[in-house]
């Protein structure tokens, strides 16, 4: 009777070692995650960095801004690292390229 209680127990051991190696699927899930994490985190990161860079690049003198601050301006000066803004009357500040968040009106 012992030997009929035994043999499921038997056969479950047998099944679950009977697979040794690798098995490629097993690698579906973790790249589904993958996957969604790009698409949902990376990609629109690294677009809304291309048209800020973008929006950098078009900038030039008469330009209205705001920086990362909240300080409105006008672009008096591009070098190459940073804007000349003037933000008052006789009053101008150098501000880093990647400080300047938006434009809010263009000169012309």
């Amino acid at each position: 009777m012992s030997s009929l209680i035994e043999a499921p127990f038997i056969l479950a051991q047998a099944a679950a070692g009977a697979s040794p190696g690798f098995d490629p699927r097993s690698l579906v899930l973790p790249g589904l995650f993958v996957a969604a994490f790009w698409f949902l985190m990376i990609a629109p990161q690294r677009k809304k960095q291309k048209e800020h860079q973008k929006m950098l690049d078009a900038l030039g003198t008469g330009d209205e801004v705001v920086t990362a601050g909240g300080i409105y301006g006008e672009i008096t000066n591009k070098k190459d690292d940073r804007f000349v803004i003037r933000i008052a009357d006789n009053t101008k500040v150098e501000v880093g390229k990647s400080f300047v968040t938006a434009l809010v009106k263009k000169a012309g």
